[in-house]
């Protein structure tokens, strides 16, 4: 089968840089501008373009990639499990193209499928079965989801009794992450750009052309490119080789039903390996492990965390399957109906209260915790940045080149993207973007350009490019970003979003620019990818009785989760979605950014895993406290000690999953060979050794670092 593929005496800006001296200490230069590396690429890189972002994606290389490969794994219809990553299992789950084609007569699509696997055998009256994920996107890659964050989801849904001292009651899941079709290690892959280099230098081009509203022509020259890029794209991709759109088949609804080929192949492999434990095992009990076993076939039920677009891909299937539902959590809230049907317009209605809340942590903190702090207090800072706005949108910051770095222009894109980033991850990236800004008000410009530039990657086709040819995976798997898949599934999703004049485009940002100041020219941008785009699905699941003034019954209701500001997923959107869905409830996280990761919450978590645990839903109207804030310490009841060693653990999971991973050159990390302190490195396993891939900064020096063991699966500690 064919799978192709911003100090409170500064002036607010000067545009010289001569004789400024930087106060910040050079370690949090090197963390800001380490953490642009992942944050900053620009706007049509996946951490500007991608919307609703759910995580902190990795590349679609991961860490251990050089110890698997998944072109080893042969797809098939059944889950086949392969060890990889260490101590994960992969498999390639052959479903078909077309759901709609008679018999086998459908081109295939390879799923790449991820398991973290159970603390007990799925033969265990404690094994609670899979729990399916989704990070965002669209595009984001659930295979990357489980490399980053798949020990924290489990450890958060898992019962916190450990496995020896566990009553039946207590459950521990699989947790299985899954690439959608067109994704990153899924085949068909969306790639709109015949190799690496031809990205790359695109990519450049439009950082260094600017985001809508940097210029008075910005409009003119992003339509051209939005009209080139989405024409060729989905041109190219509607005419494969073999005359199948592929491009019809990308949208919502198939994965929707790719999701139910994926639990019914779990229930299938849960089955087997059922058969294999009772062959062993006593008459009774071997009774016992077929009962729980058995695969329900055509009856398996979802269990399923999404985040921000996945709360579109989990409602649909609600949607579509409302007597499968079992645990569905839907974390960052898209309105379907506005995601579906556009105009796209309910999204940013809390954006720039998050903005005011940040300025007022800062401001709370003072000058030692926040550089951007001034004596006027939050409408004092805000003042300064609109400044700082104003005056490098007329003049942008030049930046002399040194030993470290080439000459710099840091323009108000970047300033712009810095801020908007902030507002996704305000207790992270809020101090990130402070370090980053006054650089600029107070310093020399030089963290900033340090940055950008370590946020570049120029690439040159491989020998292997130039044998295989464009377009092939020796071509576009290098670098490749959701970038190419975001267009792909949105512009099919909400059909017709992309059927507009430049003059009727104008109009829509200008009403996103009126809601929103500081995300409007962003989120306009959104949109701009779908103008010129051909493509259409070939099948969009529409229910008549799934309108505003109808509710869906589910087989079990649905937990619905938003932060009190959410940058892109406002909570009236959870609130709308589960008045359509009947007995559905909305756990309310009081903190601001975009999904309940954006800031660790114990209470949230609890919460999450009592659902998972139990069926129980939390009370209409509950409210979770975070635990800490932006510019803050840490709580004071975290900080004395008040947590239970079990919650201490969760709350440690938590800061994981919401902390920004800052990837650096060995160069940095590296002092006469020797890893420096606050360093940790990233290890692959490669030809019976481990390997460092990269390096990583943390918050507090590690003297051991723990990686697991790739036969034995175990933990060995390496000083």
């Amino acid at each position: 089968m064919d799978y192709k593929s911003l100090n409170a005496n500064a002036e607010p800006y000067a545009a010289s840089t001569k004789g400024r001296k930087s106060s910040i200490p050079r370690a949090a230069l090197i963390l800001a501008a380490t953490s642009f590396v992942i944050l900053l690429s620009n706007f049509n890189s996946p951490s500007w373009r991608n919307w609703l972002t759910g995580v902190d994606q990795p590349s679609h290389k991961s860490n251990n990639d050089s110890a698997f490969d998944w072109n080893d794994i042969k797809p098939a219809t059944e889950l086949q499990y392969h060890a990889c990553y260490g101590d994960l299992q992969c498999a390639r789950l052959d479903v078909p193209m077309d759901y709609s084609a008679a018999g086998d007569s459908s081109p295939r699509v390879a799923l790449a499928i991820v398991r973290r696997p159970a603390k007990v055998p799925v033969t265990s009256p404690n094994y609670g079965g899979a729990i399916l994920t989704n990070p965002g996107g669209p595009g984001g890659s659930g295979v990357a989801q489980m490399l980053y964050h798949g020990r924290q989801i489990r450890l958060i849904v898992d019962s916190d009794t450990p496995v020896d001292e566990a009553s039946e009651s207590d459950k521990y899941f699989d947790i299985i992450g899954f690439d959608p079709r067109g994704v990153n290690h899924s085949r068909p892959l969306l790639t709109c750009f015949p190799d690496n280099f031809a990205r790359s230098t695109w990519t450049i081009q439009a950082g260094a052309e600017g985001l809508l509203g940097s210029s008075e022509t910005s409009l003119r020259t992003a339509w051209r490119r939005a009209t080139a890029l989405s024409t060729g794209c989905s041109s190219r991709l509607n005419n494969d080789d073999n005359g199948t759109n592929f491009l019809e088949h990308v949208n919502t609804t198939p994965v929707a039903a790719d999701m139910v080929s994926i639990i019914e192949a779990h229930g299938q492999w849960r089955e087997k390996e059922g058969k294999k434990a009772q062959v062993i095992a006593e008459s009774t009990e071997a009774h016992k492990i077929a009962r729980r076993t058995k695969w329900q076939k055509g009856k398996e039920p979802l269990q399923y965390w999404g985040f921000s677009y996945g709360t579109v891909v989990g409602s649909t299937f609600a949607t579509m399957y409302p007597e499968r539902v079992s645990r569905v959590v839907l974390d960052g809230v898209v309105d379907a109906q506005d995601y579906f049907n556009g105009p796209w317009l309910s999204n940013l209605e809390d954006a720039d209260k998050i903005l005011h809340k940040l300025v007022a942590y800062c401001s709370d903190a003072g000058p030692e915790s926040c550089p951007i702090w001034r004596p006027g207090g939050p409408d004092a800072i805000l003042a300064a940045l609109d400044k700082l706005l104003s005056d490098i949108w007329d003049d942008p910051l030049a930046v002399v080149g040194d030993k470290s770095h080439g000459p710099e222009i840091i323009t108000w894109t970047d300033v712009k993207m810095v801020l908007k980033d902030a507002l996704y991850q305000p207790l992270h990236l809020g101090p990130i973007m402070a370090k980053l800004v006054s650089d600029l008000t107070n310093g020399t410009g030089r963290a900033f350009a340090d940055a950008k530039q370590a946020a570049r990657h120029p690439a040159c086709r491989s020998a292997s490019c130039e044998a295989a040819g464009p377009f092939s995976d020796a071509c576009v798997l290098p670098d490749w970003n959701e970038l190419e898949a975001t267009s792909a599934i949105l512009c099919t999703d909400a059909e017709g979003i992309g059927s507009l004049t430049e003059a009727e485009f104008r109009e829509y940002w200008t009403t996103l620019r009126n809601r929103s100041s500081s995300m409007g020219d962003y989120w306009a941008q959104i949109r701009l990818g779908c103008a010129g785009w051909q493509a259409r699905a070939k099948w969009r699941y529409t229910n008549p009785k799934n309108d505003t003034m109808t509710t869906m019954e589910t087989s079990h209701p649905i937990l619905w989760v938003s932060n009190t500001l959410d940058t892109v997923t406002p909570l009236a959107n959870a609130k709308r979605m589960s008045a359509r869905f009947a007995g559905s409830v909305v756990l309310q996280q009081d903190c601001e950014g975009h999904c309940s990761f954006a800031a660790p919450s114990v209470c949230t978590a609890k919460s999450v895993r009592r659902y998972f645990q139990t069926g129980m839903l939390p009370e209409v109207g509950t409210l979770c406290k975070a635990d800490e804030k932006p510019f803050q310490p840490t709580l004071a009841g975290a900080q004395q000690g008040e947590l239970s060693a079990r919650d201490g653990e969760l709350l440690e999971a938590l800061r994981e999953m919401a902390r920004v991973r800052v990837p650096v050159p060995h160069t940095l990390a590296r002092r006469n060979g020797k890893l420096r302190p606050g360093y940790y490195l990233s290890l692959a396993f490669i030809d019976r050794r481990y390997v460092a891939i990269e390096a990583l900064r943390v918050k507090a020096p590690l003297s051991v670092l723990r990686v697991q063991g790739r036969s034995a699966h175990e933990e060995h500690e390496y000083i």
